[in-house]
């Protein structure tokens, strides 16, 4: 696992020990950056289910303003530690450590441009922290959310200004973007 591209490109990236992370294949990784390439710069990032943190310090590779990082597991914290560290992004990147829903509780109205939803497989946390996400309201208008579930789960749908803007599949692997509309 490695930065594809931007600043950091080529840097080795370590995963977490155990089972629990079930990392982004670069292939799905490539394509969702893809998706995604013109909404990055300058951006204020949000990773919340960290692991070994790779979404964040790709898109923070590529131009991204800042990164929070959350993860509650030791051992995804020592990789996301690492990781940051061998990227030379300790000040543009934050790890929190702890429980991602009790993360969200304590954000305030349009704290990111883009979130990064890659929680364990099986529906139930991630439909949970983008609906925490949506009544907290933490996006920015404009902003995307970049949700990778299994194909099997089933997404919930959002509430406005919440819209799912497209899904793509990727074998086993569901990329569902969505995005807060802008109100007038």
């Amino acid at each position: 696992m490695r930065i594809i591209t931007g600043t950091a490109r080529g840097k080795r990236l370590q995963t977490p020990e155990g089972l629990h992370t079930r990392p982004t294949t670069d292939r799905v990784k490539e394509s969702v950056f893809n998706i995604i390439q013109w909404d990055i710069e300058g951006r204020r990032v949000l990773d919340l289910f960290g692991g070994s943190g790779q979404l964040g310090l790709e898109a923070v590779s590529r131009g991204a303003e800042s990164c929070v990082i959350v993860d509650g597991d030791r051992s995804a914290q020592k990789a996301i530690e690492a990781n940051i560290k061998n990227c030379g992004f300790e000040k543009r990147c934050q790890l929190v450590k702890g429980d991602s829903f009790q993360f969200l509780q304590r954000q305030r109205k349009n704290s990111y441009h883009l979130i990064f939803l890659d929680p364990p497989y099986g529906g139930e946390l991630l439909n949970r922290a983008l609906a925490d996400i949506c009544r907290i309201d933490i996006l920015a208008e404009g902003g995307i959310i970049v949700c990778e579930s299994a194909v099997a789960d089933a997404l919930e749908p959002v509430c406005a200004p919440y819209r799912v803007v497209k899904q793509y599949t990727y074998g086993h692997t569901m990329v569902t973007t969505v995005t807060r509309e802008e109100t007038v």
